[in-house]
């Protein structure tokens, strides 16, 4: 009798070394290209001190940032605009855009504006305030555009404003 012999079958391995191979490759440059967080940087300038040579340059344009209340000044007539909180207790961006809007109509050159924030005035209303006074969406020509205001800005510490009721109760006492 003749016996056969079988051979054990041998199940083949998984070869992934190409695979493993582009995804060294490929991972770290799809991170690279991932986008995590968009960051803008906007240009900030020290205000100039006075001594210029013409009347139209000295004029400086501010907003003063409190808690009650936001305030559009110059340094030549004082201010222009007192910009109280809205009923929910919010600044009023859209009437600071009206405002600076009116500005630039009646000073088209002018470009440069402070912002003045108190100490304790949070980030987002900053932002938002220098958002609001850089520029304006506008319809031309049937598309959406930025039409500038006041693209170059300074900051600059709030001055001390003493209200009237707080001069007569120093005064009084």
């Amino acid at each position: 009798m003749r016996r056969k012999h079988r051979r054990p079958e041998q199940k083949a391995d998984l070869d992934i070394t190409a695979f493993m191979n582009l995804m060294i490759v490929l991972v770290p440059v799809l991170l690279i290209n991932m986008v995590f967080s968009q960051v803008a940087v906007l240009d900030l300038n020290f205000p100039e001190s006075a001594g210029g040579e013409n009347q139209e340059e000295n004029l400086q344009l501010q907003v003063i940032i409190l808690d009650e209340e936001l305030i559009v000044a110059d340094n030549k007539g004082g201010v222009i605009k007192q910009i109280p909180k809205t009923a929910e207790q919010q600044h009023d961006f859209a009437l600071l855009k009206l405002v600076a809007k009116d500005i630039k109509a009646r000073l088209p050159e002018k470009r440069d504006i402070t912002i003045m924030p108190q100490d304790d005035t949070d980030y987002q209303t900053l932002v938002t305030v220098m958002d609001t006074v850089r520029s304006y969406k506008t319809v031309v020509a049937a598309s959406l555009v930025e039409a500038e205001l006041f693209p170059d800005i300074s900051i600059a510490d709030a001055p001390e404003i003493v209200s009237a009721e707080t001069a007569n109760a120093e005064g009084g006492s």
